[in-house]
């Protein structure tokens, strides 16, 4: 099975999947993306570490613009 997700840092994602799972849900559906103007889903995501916790960096699933989310 082909996962869309791709992982940049191994502790930043096994800080991601510390998250209970419904909640990882509800963050990748609660993304602003700046073209839509909206909160939408991120897809084909990256997990990054960054200094003020963890970043999913993909693109927004209704219009294709590049879209992140800081999770601390």
């Amino acid at each position: 099975m082909k996962n869309d997700k791709d992982v940049i840092s191994f502790s930043a994602n096994k800080k991601w999947l510390s998250i209970p799972e419904e909640t990882r849900r509800m963050l990748e559906k609660n993304v602003w993306c700046g073209s839509c103007s909206e909160a939408v889903t991120i897809e084909k995501y990256t997990v990054e570490g960054s200094p003020h916790g963890i970043v999913l960096r993909g693109q927004c699933k209704k219009c294709g613009h590049a879209v992140a989310r800081v999770i601390d």
